[in-house]
């Protein structure tokens, strides 16, 4: 493993340029270097079929971890709403079927709240760095709010422009980068993750495994 005099090299296990952008904001300043899935060739793409955030995040940080070599930090993220029994949960990124798009996603929200009066919701985020041997460390987030009645707003991604929160009186969409940061789930996440940023190297220390040399005798070319 590289001297920890250097940045620690991560890879962000995935291509969402939304929530890459989000995280190196949220680590600037850090000891860290963040690179993501499109840095490299391709790889094998991960079935998210864990039944809970910390499944999907522990799969697809372990994966990345183990085909790359390198330490991987993955996120799974989801939108829960009271009224819909904890939907979409696990689902979220896939909720109007597995190609859809956010603005799919979003107009099947609305319209499984129509008339609905409860729109009490929350962002839920688990974030999972794990190193190629399996081993593994978890964070969780959460942030609390409400289902707004129309989207609003033009920033982040998901479902953003339906997740008002009272305490900034907008909606995700409506925050920059360092507004949503503060409060966001990912954000408060993150932010356990980097007040044991220094446990965390000596972690990585401990549990990445270190490339051995051998001798070459006689047949070597």
């Amino acid at each position: 493993m590289q001297s920890m005099d250097k940045p620690a090299v991560f890879v962000l296990a995935t291509r969402n340029s939304g929530k890459t952008e989000e995280i190196r904001a949220l680590l600037k300043g850090y000891p860290v270097e963040l690179k993501n899935l499109d840095d490299f060739g391709p790889i094998p793409e991960v079935i998210e079929d864990g039944e809970t955030f910390d499944d999907n995040a522990y799969k697809k940080a372990s994966f990345t971890a183990r085909v790359l070599g390198l330490p991987a930090i993955a996120d799974d993220s989801g939108l829960v709403v009271e009224a819909l029994n904890g939907e979409p949960g696990v689902y979220s990124a896939r909720y109007a079927g597995e190609d859809a798009d956010d603005a799919a996603n979003n107009a099947k929200l609305l319209e499984q709240m129509a008339g609905v009066e409860d729109r009490r919701a929350a962002f839920q985020c688990v974030i999972s760095i794990a190193v190629p041997t399996g081993a593994a460390l978890t964070y969780e987030g959460r942030c609390d709010g409400v289902i707004a009645q129309t989207p609003s707003g033009e920033g982040g991604f998901g479902y953003d422009p339906l997740f008002y929160c009272p305490d900034k009186e907008k909606t995700f969409a409506e925050l920059n980068l360092e507004e949503k940061g503060e409060i966001s789930h990912r954000g408060r996440a993150l932010k356990e993750v980097a007040k044991e940023f220094d446990k965390i190297l000596t972690w990585l220390e401990i549990h990445m495994p270190v490339q051995e040399r051998f001798e070459c005798k006689g047949g070597c070319s």
